[in-house]
């Protein structure tokens, strides 16, 4: 299933530009020492995601562990309303049931500036990548196990939409140079942007459900150990189709190594629930998303994102070149 080939850094989910323990402010841990009731003797930061911010394995003097992750102010993170992403994570994870595999949250609160996290510490690490066939199919049968759970969603929350807006293409259609950043497929995307606008416009009627969907399932969003799988970092979770958490994750797959979408997405049981025009328009959207996500200029604090979007992207377009030319879309 996966090539076997070296994978860019940037491409694995490892270049974020973590805070490490020691760089946080005295008063933050201060804090976390204080609402964990002892010291912390070792912190392990883990480097997978993009966010700048504190991810680690705290280790206790009283030998707990637990995961904490912290953001500071905007304007000293770079990251444009990462204070509030942490505390929508902080919310959804509070009210996910404990028939989902996520960490559990212990406790949330503010100080120093800080948004800071307190969860169950998850033994385990992200898929190896280039993905392996095994941890794939882990994972997949895990996505089943989860979008049961979470239908109808038992938690309120916003309705799933088109990341971004639903504009894009007609945006990217007015900077021909932004066509260029998809080799070998910026001729079929010239000659179909009114298609691949029309199915934009209709991607959030075609996103439409019931189900509580996480919305950024990516391997650096997974934990796995020998036994489970963990589904990691919540903010962006939205309701809508049962498959569309599916949908959104096997881009990212292919981008890593592992199998083309089409081979994937019809053959596992929540297509069932999906019809393809849906797809398509579901997929327009994402594309549109990335691709011109990756036209702007990296956001502070978060250097590599553009390179990251830009790979999705071009793997959203090429599913969906196969779906509109391969008779799926109708």
């Amino acid at each position: 299933m996966s090539p076997g080939f070296p994978l860019d850094p940037v491409l694995a989910g490892t270049a974020g530009a973590r805070v490490p323990w020691r760089r946080v402010p005295a008063a933050v841990r201060a804090s976390i020492e204080d609402r964990l009731g002892t010291p912390v003797v070792g912190a392990h930061s883990q480097e997978a995601g993009f966010s700048p911010a504190l991810a680690a394995r705290l280790v206790l003097a009283d030998e707990r562990r637990v995961f904490v992750k912290g953001i500071g102010p905007d304007s000293l993170s770079g990251a444009p309303g990462g204070q509030d992403s942490y505390r929508r994570e902080a919310r959804i994870s509070a009210a996910l049931p404990t028939s989902v595999p996520a960490p559990a949250l212990i406790e949330t609160w503010e100080a120093g500036g800080w948004v800071i996290l307190c969860f169950q510490d998850i033994e385990g690490t992200n898929p190896a990548l280039p993905w392996e066939d095994d941890e794939l199919l882990r994972v997949l049968e895990a996505l089943t196990v989860t979008s049961a759970a979470l239908t109808p969603s038992p938690i309120e929350a916003p309705a799933a939409t088109t990341p971004g807006g639903s504009n894009h293409w007609r945006q990217l259609a007015s900077q021909p140079q932004s066509i260029a950043l998809l080799p070998g497929l910026d001729d079929w995307v010239q000659d179909n942007i009114d298609l691949l606008s029309e199915l934009e416009a209709s991607s959030e009627t075609a996103a439409a459900g019931d189900t509580l969907a996480h919305c950024d399932l990516r391997a650096d969003n997974i934990v796995l150990n020998r036994r489970d799988v963990f589904f990691v970092d919540w903010p962006h979770a939205r309701i809508g189709a049962p498959w569309l958490d599916l949908a959104y994750f096997l881009p990212s797959v292919a981008m890593q190594g592992g199998p083309l979408p089409d081979e994937v997405f019809w053959r596992h049981p929540l297509a069932r629930f999906a019809k393809p025009q849906d797809v398509s328009s579901v997929l327009a959207g994402l594309a549109g998303f990335m691709v011109h996500g990756a036209t702007q200029p990296p956001p502070p604090g978060i250097p590599t994102l553009r390179r990251f979007q830009l790979a999705q992207g071009q793997q959203a377009v090429r599913w969906l070149r196969e779906m509109t030319n391969g008779g799926r879309s109708s």
